[in-house]
C-alpha cells in the first residue's frame, strides 16, 4: 500500500540584507582606502591642532599675515590669498578623488546593484535635508543666517576614519563601505550645493570655454592616454576658466573626474592588463589629497581665535553656532538612521545578522564629524574669516560627534572584535578570508 506524498512547502523567499558583507575585492579595495585616508586624517588632525595653537598664541597676528598672503597673477583673476588658493585650489584635488571614488563605485564596485546603492543614497540624502531643516529651525528670525543652511550637512571622511583608526580598529567591513560610500556620496551633494547655491556671478565666456575644454579632456582620457604633459596642463586650464566663470572652482575636480573612464579598454587580443584610468588616477592623487590638500586647508581654516572662556560663551549664545552644533551632532545621525530605516522597510531588507541597529547608529553620528566641507562652505557662505563663530561651532560639532561615536562604537568593541576575526580567518592560506569563500552565513554571536 502506498501512501501519499505530501505535497512539497513553498520556501520562502530569502529577503534581501540590508549592510551586508559585499564582495572580497571590494572589502580589499575600502581597506587599502581606508588605510590611506587614515593617514590623512591623522595629517589633518595635526595641522588644525597646530593652526589652533598659533591662532590663539602671542604670534596670531603672523599666522593671520601668512593665511592672507596673496600671490598669483592678477591678469588672470587669480592673485588669491594662500587660504584662498587652499580652498579653491587643493580641495579641487580632494573633490576630484571623491569624483574618481564614486564613480568607479557606481560602475565597477558593488554598488552597481541598485539595491545596494540605494542604502548610501538614501542615507546621504537624509543626513543632508535633516541637518539643513534643524539649523534653519533654530536660526529662523536670525538675519542673514539663511545663507549658512548647508554647513552641518558635511562629512569629513578624512577626520572620520583617523578617528576610527582610535576607537573602530576593528569595525566590521561593512559599516566601513557604509561610512565611507555614504561619505564620497554626501561629498557630491556638497560640490553640487555648492555649485547651485553659493555662485555669487555667472561670466558664460569663461565657463564655455572650461566646458569646451573639458570635452576635450574627455576625448583624451576615453582614448586612454595618460601622458601628465598633456593632461595636467588641460585639468589646470579647465579649474583656472571655473574660477573666472564665478562658479566654485572645486566644481572644476568633480567634472574632470566623471570624464575619467572606470572600465579598461579593449584592444585587439584581450583586455588591457593594466588597472582602469580611473583607478590609476586615483592611486596617484589620493596621496597628494590626503596628505597634501586636506591638511594645508585645516591649518589654513581652523585657524580661529577663542578669545578664551568669555570668548567660548559668547560664541555658544550666537542661534548659527547652535545651528550648526546642533546640525552635526543631531540632524546628521537622525537624518541618516532614518533614511536607512526607511530604505529597510520598503525594500524588506533585514539588516545584517552580525549588525544592530546601535552599530548604524555609532556611524551615523561619526558622519557628523564635518570639518573640511563646512568649513569651505562656512567661508562661502559668511566669507573667509568673516565669521569666525562658524569655525567655533564646526570644531566643537566636530568633537561632539566624536566623543559620542566613540561611545556607542566602544560599547560594542567585543562583538566587532569577533567579527573582524572571522572576516580576516585564513586556514587554507589562500589569501582570501575563508567568509568570503563560503555560503555559510557567518554569523557572531554576542
Amino acid at each position: 500500500m502506498t501512501h501519499p506524498v505530501p505535497p512539497r512547502q513553498p520556501v520562502a523567499p530569502r529577503r534581501p540584507v540590508l549592510l551586508g558583507r559585499g564582495s572580497w575585492g571590494e572589502a580589499r579595495r575600502i581597506a587599502d582606502i581606508v588605510r590611506k585616508e587614515t593617514v590623512g586624517g591623522a595629517l589633518l588632525l595635526a595641522a588644525a591642532v597646530a593652526a589652533m595653537i598659533w591662532a590663539n598664541s602671542p604670534w596670531a597676528g603672523a599666522y593671520e599675515a601668512l593665511r592672507d598672503l596673496r600671490v598669483g597673477p592678477e591678469a588672470l583673476h587669480l592673485n588669491l590669498s594662500l587660504a584662498g588658493w587652499a580652498g579653491d585650489g587643493l580641495l579641487a584635488i580632494f573633490f576630484f578623488v571623491a569624483g574618481l571614488e564614486l564613480k568607479r563605485e557606481f560602475v565597477a564596485g558593488d554598488l552597481r546593484d541598485a539595491r545596494r546603492a540605494a542604502v548610501p543614497i538614501a542615507a546621504a540624502l537624509g543626513g543632508v535635508i535633516v541637518p539643513a531643516a534643524l539649523y534653519l529651525l533654530i536660526t529662523w528670525n536670525v538675519a542673514g543666517a539663511g545663507k549658512g543652511w548647508a554647513i552641518p550637512t558635511a562629512t569629513d571622511i578624512a577626520f572620520a576614519l583617523a578617528v576610527l583608526a582610535v576607537i573602530g580598529r576593528f569595525l566590521p567591513t561593512a559599516l566601513r563601505t557604509f561610512l565611507l560610500t555614504l561619505a564620497v556620496v554626501d561629498d557630491l551633494v556638497a560640490i553640487v550645493i555648492i555649485a547651485l547655491f553659493y555662485t555669487d556671478h555667472l561670466a558664460p565666456l569663461p565657463l564655455a570655454a572650461a566646458l569646451a575644454l573639458l570635452a576635450l579632456f574627455a576625448a583624451l582620457v576615453q582614448r586612454r592616454v595618460r601622458a601628465w604633459w598633456l593632461l595636467l596642463p588641460l585639468a589646470v586650464a579647465i579649474w583656472a576658466l571655473v574660477h573666472a566663470s564665478g562658479v566654485h572652482a572645486t566644481v572644476a575636480g568633480v567634472l574632470l573626474a566623471f570624464t575619467v573612464p572606470v572600465i579598461r579598454s579593449e584592444r585587439a587580443g584581450g583586455t588591457d592588463a593594466g588597472p582602469g584610468l580611473a583607478e590609476h588616477f586615483e592611486h596617484r592623487f589620493r596621496p597628494i589629497s590626503a596628505g597634501v590638500a586636506v591638511p594645508v586647508f585645516a591649518f589654513f581654516s581652523a585657524g580661529v581665535a577663542l578669545g578664551g572662556l568669555d570668548g567660548l560663551t559668547g560664541a555658544f549664545g550666537d542661534p548659527i553656532v547652535l545651528g550648526i552644533v546642533a546640525g552635526l551632532v543631531a540632524g546628521k545621525p537622525i537624518g541618516i538612521m532614518a533614511a536607512t530605516w526607511l530604505t529597510a522597510r520598503f525594500t524588506r531588507a533585514d539588516l545584517d545578522e552580525n549588525l544592530a541597529w546601535v552599530d548604524v547608529a555609532g556611524v551615523s553620528v561619526l558622519a557628523g564629524i564635518g570639518f573640511t566641507v563646512s568649513l569651505l562652505i562656512g567661508e562661502l557662505a559668511f566669507g573667509a574669516g568673516g565669521d569666525e563663530h562658524v569655525k567655533v561651532a564646526v570644531l566643537a560639532g566636530s568633537l561632539a560627534a566624536t566623543l559620542i561615536a566613540a561611545l556607542i562604537l566602544r560599547l560594542r568593541n567585543r562583538t566587532y572584535r569577533r567579527v573582524h576575526e572571522l572576516e580576516t580567518a585564513d586556514l587554507d592560506h589562500d589569501g582570501v578570508p575563508d567568509i568570503y569563500e563560503s555560503d555559510s552565513s557567518g554569523k557572531v554571536e554576542g
